[in-house]
């Protein structure tokens, strides 16, 4: 489904990310993975695929752009990278607030930056931003993260219809409740009140997640741009 297709992924040590970058190495892409540090996981994970890594933090535009130009072409972009505090409004302080931005916000821009260029001048291209469900109005979060995720919806439908004229689609999956490291440190109360309300009784896998984000990335999805697809098993039907 992606046969010669170089796609890179950030935050694509573990989750989500990591689950996309062995999928889309079994549908023929050649990976490229992305961690914050050079961590113990991200190394593992390139020997198990046999795929090159870099390693920056997404909020800072001149890391990002020095570690992408090693790379000529990347043909796919999944800015999956994103942090989630569980802190209500009166716990976020001012650094929390800018630091969620700068990751889940920033992190989207500066990635896309760096590489929009080169499919410009291709007249080709995919980029897939990882939202969240709880980005939608009908669903409540904790505010920073819901606020970060709202944003990067709007993000993906703005590029979209700028970047249109040159053939490069630019779409966002909206995870729901997802089987991850991140869901597992955050599984309050609510949040298990929340699960049981899934019409579907259960939680993604992240595999599940990551099919929805590798159909986006590949020729299947032609036709499509500027939408968000949420994978939620059914959670927003009643939003």
């Amino acid at each position: 489904m992606l046969k010669d297709k170089i796609i890179l992924i950030t935050g694509s040590s573990r989750g989500i990310g990591a689950e996309t970058a062995r999928l889309a190495k079994k549908y023929g892409a050649s990976v490229i993975l992305h961690g914050r540090t050079e961590s113990k996981e991200l190394k593992m994970l390139a020997k198990e695929i046999d795929s090159p890594y870099i390693f920056c933090d997404v909020s800072d535009e001149k890391a990002v752009m020095k570690e992408v130009k090693k790379f000529k072409k990347i043909d796919i972009l999944v800015n999956n990278a994103g942090i989630n505090p569980s802190k209500t409004f009166m716990e976020l302080s001012d650094s929390d607030w800018r630091k969620i931005f700068d990751v889940n916000v920033m992190g989207v821009v500066n990635f896309s930056k760096s590489i929009i260029s080169q499919m410009i001048k291709r007249r080709s291209g995919k980029i897939i931003n990882i939202a969240s469900i709880k980005g939608c109005n009908s669903v409540s979060g904790k505010p920073a993260y819901a606020a970060s995720k709202a944003g990067v919806i709007r993000i993906t439908s703005s590029m979209a219809e700028e970047f249109a004229p040159y053939n490069i689609l630019i779409n966002a999956v909206a995870p729901g409740f997802t089987k991850t490291d991140m869901t597992q440190q955050t599984l309050s109360p609510k949040i298990k009140a929340q699960i049981k309300k899934i019409p579907l009784g259960r939680m993604a896998d992240p595999k599940e997640i990551a099919e929805t984000i590798l159909f986006l990335a590949s020729d299947k999805s032609s036709y499509i741009t500027g939408q968000t697809i949420n994978v939620d098993g059914g959670y927003t039907i009643n939003g």
